[in-house]
């Protein structure tokens, strides 16, 4: 009989030192990917729809690190099995049915694997994934083959692996210590471990090769969207001009039915091309009196939202203003600041700067502005 446990933690073990991924900082710390390898393996249990809490197990000397982690940390232990002793305490007697382990270092680990672990624990006191072993196996001596393996019944162990929460926590308390891993110490105990498959995807980074190859699998798995959006807009009688979101004293203003922001129009525009849901006029027709004079912050803001609702992040945006006058270089930084409060996105990841169009067409002979825009979205 199926028994699905109705409230699942995770603990994610990162308080080793990593030593053969090479010198310098911890291994789970290091970028990879446009993110940090423990940044990867922690979203996958946050973002994963079972997975009612996580606990990262940290060592002590890695605050640095781990001061912009969005979820609860407790201190490590000098072995793994301390370290995961460590985070199952903090969450006992918190009314976990059953509890995922995993190691920091599986950046790869993928939404099916942890969904199918979860299952088998409907049916089982353990639950762990694993790849079949495929290759020959040779046993070896002073740089010889020696001898062969059978490899029939042997698996490549991953985790996460995961258990009834009781069952796990009273194993650990009465285990002497030394296990390489979470399915040593519930066997020792008697429990009863189901294998599930395992995804060649959730290699374990151990070794500094092992970071290209990660960094290749997670490339692939990403959902990054390119978005361009162009602008104009005439002059007319006025004392400024509003690029931005910032007001810049001008000889002319700009016409245009809203505030006629044609850099913030093209931005706005980018990440609607990003998302392939049109242009401003779709959401926002100049047909409506509505929309008169209206602020363009207000389009950039909804843009950005439809872009979190869709499930991406801004990673950039570059605009570039295209006009003899007014300078814009005085106003930059104003004007990356401005964008930067409206999108909620660090200044920067956002450019603003300007050309012009040597004295050609109608920018040159200072009949408008124009702008281009690209913005770089990433599913987040």
């Amino acid at each position: 009989m199926t028994h699905l446990p109705k409230t699942v933690a995770a603990v994610i073990v990162a308080a080793g030192r990593g030593t053969r991924a090479g010198a310098g900082i911890p291994k789970q710390w290091r970028p990879l990917a446009g993110l940090r390898v423990a940044d990867w393996a922690i979203k996958a249990f946050t973002n994963h729809p079972q997975i009612d809490h996580v606990v990262v197990v940290v060592h002590p000397d890695d605050t640095e690190f781990t001061q912009s982690l969005d979820v609860e940390t407790v201190s490590g232990g000098a072995s793994r099995d301390q370290s995961v002793r460590a985070g199952l305490e903090a969450l006992a007697g918190r009314g976990f049915d059953a509890v995922l382990i995993h190691d920091v270092a599986r950046a790869g680990v993928s939404a099916e694997v942890i969904t199918d672990v979860i299952a088998a624990l409907g049916q089982s006191a353990g639950a762990a994934p694993a790849l079949a072993v495929t290759d020959a196996l040779w046993r070896g001596h002073n740089g010889n083959v020696s001898g062969t393996q059978d490899r029939e019944g042997l698996f490549r162990a991953q985790t996460p692996q995961g258990f009834r929460f009781e069952d796990i926590l009273s194993a650990h308390r009465t285990h002497a210590g030394g296990a390489a891993d979470d399915v040593e110490v519930a066997r020792a105990a008697g429990l009863d471990v189901a294998i599930v498959a395992g995804n060649e995807a959730n290699l374990k980074i151990t070794t500094p090769g092992d970071f290209a190859r990660m960094e290749r699998i997670l490339r692939g798995q990403m959902d990054i969207r390119l978005g361009n959006g162009f602008d104009v807009h005439a002059f007319e009688n006025g004392d400024h001009v509003v690029l931005c979101g910032v007001c810049v004293p001008h000889t002319h203003g700009l016409k245009g039915h809203s505030d006629a922001d044609v850099g913030m129009h093209a931005v706005t525009d980018a990440i609607y091309g990003a998302l392939a849901e049109g242009d401003i006029g779709r959401h926002f027709p100049p047909s409506e009196a509505e929309w008169k004079d209206a602020d363009s912050a207000h389009f950039l803001d909804h843009a950005v939202k439809l872009a979190t609702q869709k499930g991406f992040a801004i990673s950039n945006v570059d605009c570039t203003l295209i006009c003899e006058r007014p300078k814009i270089g005085p106003h930059a930084a104003a004007m990356m600041q401005r964008m930067s409060e409206i999108m909620g996105l660090d200044a920067d990841r956002i450019s603003v700067k300007a050309t012009t169009s040597e004295r050609l067409g109608f920018t040159g002979r200072e009949e408008g502005i124009a702008a281009i825009a690209t913005a770089t979205l990433v599913k987040s």
